[in-house]
C-alpha cells in the first residue's frame, strides 16, 4: 500500500469513526438544547485539527511504531535464543520491556492531565512527579510480568488475578483519599502512547518466539498496566502516610 493510499483510507476511516461523535453533540446541541453553538469556525477548525491529528498518528503508528516494536521484539528474541535460554538470556529483553513501560507511561498525556488535576485539587498534597513516577513503576513492572508470561507461555488469568487481589488488600488499607486517584490512573495508562508501543511489543515477542501463538500470546501484555499501576500508586500512598507519621513521632520525641 502506498503513500496515497493509505493516507486516503486513514483519513476515510476517522471521519466515519468519528462521524457519530459528532452526531451525538449536534443532535444534543440542537434538538435537546435548542441553542446554537458559540464559536461555529472556532470548532469546525478544531474539528479538523482532531480528525488530522488522529489520521497522522494512525498512520505513525502503521508505518514506524508497530514495526520498530516487532523488529526490535525479534533482535532481542534471536540474541536471547542463541545464548541459551535461561532467565538471565532474555535480561535484556525484561529491561527493555521495564525502560518501554516506563518511559511511554511518564511520557502519557492522560496521565500527565489526571496527575496536573490532582494536585491543583488537593492543594498539593498529592505530588505530581510523585504520582506519575509510581503509575511508570507499576506499568514497567506490570509489563515486564507480561513479556516473562508470553516467553514462558504461562496462563495469562492467574497473573490478573492475582494482581486484583492484592488491589483488592491494598484498597482495604490505603488512605481513602487516594483510591479513586489510584483507579483511576490505572485506566489513564493505557491510552494513546502506552498502548502502541506496547501492543507492538507483545506481537513481536509472540511472533518471534518459538511455539507461541500471536492471536494467544501476543494480546494481553496491556491488561497488565492497569492492576499493576494502581498496585504502584496505592503503596505510594501508604508509604507517604507512613512516612508522614514517621516524621510526626520523631519531632515529637524531641
Amino acid at each position: 500500500m502506498d503513500w496515497v493510499e493509505l493516507t486516503f483510507s486513514t483519513l476515510f476511516g476517522t471521519l466515519r469513526d468519528v462521524l457519530p461523535i459528532v452526531l451525538v453533540i449536534v443532535v444534543f446541541q440542537f434538538l435537546v438544547l435548542r441553542r446554537s453553538l458559540a464559536n461555529p469556525a472556532r470548532v469546525l477548525i478544531g474539528f479538523v485539527f482532531v480528525v488530522l491529528g488522529i489520521v497522522l498518528f494512525l498512520i505513525g503508528l502503521e508505518t514506524a511504531i508497530f514495526p520498530l516494536g516487532r523488529g526490535m521484539a525479534e533482535q532481542l528474541i534471536n540474541q536471547a535464543t542463541a545464548g541459551g535460554s535461561g532467565w538471565l538470556d532474555y535480561g535484556w529483553i525484561y529491561l527493555f520491556a521495564f525502560a518501554i513501560g516506563f518511559s511511554t507511561t511518564m511520557a502519557e498525556p492522560s496521565l500527565i492531565a489526571v496527575a496536573g488535576k490532582a494536585g491543583e485539587i488537593s492543594g498539593g498534597s498529592v505530588g505530581i512527579l510523585g504520582l506519575r513516577i509510581a503509575v511508570a513503576l507499576g506499568v514497567a513492572t506490570g509489563i515486564t510480568l507480561g513479556v516473562y508470561r508470553i516467553i514462558y507461555g504461562l496462563p495469562i488469568h492467574w497473573f490478573i488475578i492475582a494482581g486484583y487481589i492484592v488491589v483488592v488488600i491494598q484498597t482495604a488499607m490505603a488512605p481513602r483519599k487516594m483510591v479513586p486517584l489510584a483507579y483511576d490512573s490505572g485506566g489513564v495508562t493505557t491510552s494513546t502512547v502506552t498502548v502502541p508501543l506496547v501492543a507492538a511489543l507483545g506481537l513481536g515477542l509472540a511472533g518471534a518466539v518459538p511455539g507461541r501463538n500471536p492471536l494467544i500470546d501476543g494480546f494481553g501484555l496491556i491488561a497488565f498496566a492497569a492492576p499493576f499501576a494502581i498496585i504502584s500508586v496505592l503503596a505510594y500512598a501508604q508509604l507517604s502516610v507512613y512516612m508522614a507519621r514517621k516524621g510526626r513521632s520523631g519531632g515529637s520525641r524531641k
